[in-house]
């Protein structure tokens, strides 16, 4: 079988050759970089919120962010044209944003009340700027570390990885706001476990390897900008997936504030249905890597679509269905959508554009979904503002039931919209 042959080559081995001890490298680095994600961020993030009395506009500008923050990947493709040193500045800025973030755990202990969000929301922002100069240097290197026949594949096996740990993490975290005796002590615990994982993060960035980096053959910076702008086919699917990301956005990162201030669910149920998603998501992780060994990574991204639009579909379920129940089902579809959403995304951006000129295209595509990515946050808080003294059903179910019908017939327009522009599926 090709799948276990790619598995015996996965494992981790002495005598292993150069390019596998590349590979184990991201694997590892991977580990602490997931934990810090999901002790810090999702649900953990809105918790961390609402403990510092955030409202719902300000957790969906936070939310929207982390989108924003990708519009800086263009500023950074122009500068990687002059850079020598890819290693260098990829450690750099990953170590950056996780230290930006772990800073945010001092804010309840040496800032007044009135001054803790806003410190909040400039620490952040430093924050996942650095992460979009880390990800558009990492995407390219591992572009070039990846051989081409086997990135599927060992992205699903990677992010499997990744997100079992995941899964973990965000299981325990939960566990430990519930126990700890006070928010302000589980939070301490969480925020601790994060620094000491930066500092893992950062030994590992270290080890990947500085490969020479093939520079666009365009030598101002206004035609590197256009090679990937005139691509027809490219930017038709770069805004296909904006505006969809534009829509989801708009409910999909709300979840957990419906969850833990709208329905009142408890940290350890919204940590549990959340872990759901994450093993979904493992699970889907290989999957759809093994189905993009046989398939367009574009064509299964299409695919992916539809689960997320059902996720948010699937909370009109509260109007007749225990609520739990109702949040299983909703953080299954999400975890297979999202699964294929992000992998395929990946390995669409390394394995479908020009090797040299990929770090704009790269750069190109987050920009324009970061900017509807970060739209769609803000219109989400905003509406849940709106809705605050109107029917509850509208608050608990009603904009993510209507997000996901909009999605829903996005998702099915798709590829009648994409095979005009001759979008390769």
């Amino acid at each position: 079988m090709p799948q276990i042959a790619f598995l015996k080559a996965f494992r981790f081995r002495r005598n292993a050759t150069e390019q596998r001890r590349w590979l184990q490298t991201s694997v590892i680095e991977g580990i602490p970089a997931t934990i810090i994600g999901n002790i810090l961020g999702g649900p953990i993030l809105t918790a961390f919120l609402l403990y510092l009395k955030a409202g719902s506009t300000a957790v969906g500008l936070v939310l929207a962010i982390q989108s924003l923050a990708n519009i800086v990947q263009v500023f950074a493709a122009f500068f990687m044209q002059r850079m020598e040193n890819r290693k260098f500045w990829m450690a750099l800025s990953g170590i950056l944003h996780r230290m930006f973030w772990v800073l945010t755990g001092l804010i309840p202990v040496l800032l007044p009340a009135p001054a803790r969000v806003p410190a909040f929301v400039a620490l952040f922002a430093c924050s996942f700027i650095s992460a979009a100069v880390s990800g558009v240097v990492w995407s390219s290197l591992m572009s070039d570390m990846v051989p081409a026949q086997v990135r599927g594949r060992y992205f699903g096996v990677r992010n499997t990885v990744h997100w079992a740990f995941a899964s973990i993490a965000l299981l325990l975290s939960g566990q430990i706001l519930e126990s700890a005796g006070s928010p302000a002590a589980g939070f301490a615990i969480l925020y601790l476990t994060a620094a000491i994982c930066t500092v893992w993060n950062g030994i590992m960035l270290l080890r990947y390897p500085n490969l020479p980096f093939e520079k666009s053959q365009e030598t101002s910076g206004v035609g590197r900008l256009l090679k990937p702008v005139r691509d027809r086919a490219f930017m038709t699917a770069t805004g296909f997936i904006a505006l969809f990301i534009l829509i989801q956005n708009a409910a999909v990162p709300l979840f957990s504030y419906v969850m833990l201030d709208i329905l009142g669910v408890s940290y350890t149920a919204v940590t549990v249905v959340t872990t759901v998603q994450m093993i979904v998501m493992m699970i889907s992780y290989y999957a759809w890597g093994s189905l993009n060994a046989r398939y367009p990574a574009f064509t299964l991204l299409l695919c992916s679509l539809p689960f997320i639009a059902l996720a948010c579909l699937l909370w009109a379920g509260l109007a007749f269905l225990p609520v739990l129940a109702v949040l299983v089902l909703v953080h299954v579809a999400l975890g297979i959508g999202q699964g294929g959403y992000n992998l395929l995304n990946f390995t669409f951006l390394i394995g479908d554009t020009p090797k040299a000129d990929r770090p704009m295209y790269i750069a190109v595509f987050a920009a324009a979904t970061g900017l509807m990515g970060f739209v769609g946050p803000l219109i989400g808080g905003i509406l849940y503002d709106a809705i605050a003294g109107g029917p509850a059903w509208m608050g608990q179910y009603g904009i993510s039931m209507f997000t996901g019908l909009i999605m829903m017939a996005l998702a099915g327009a798709g590829p009648f919209i994409l095979s005009a522009s001759r979008v390769p599926r």
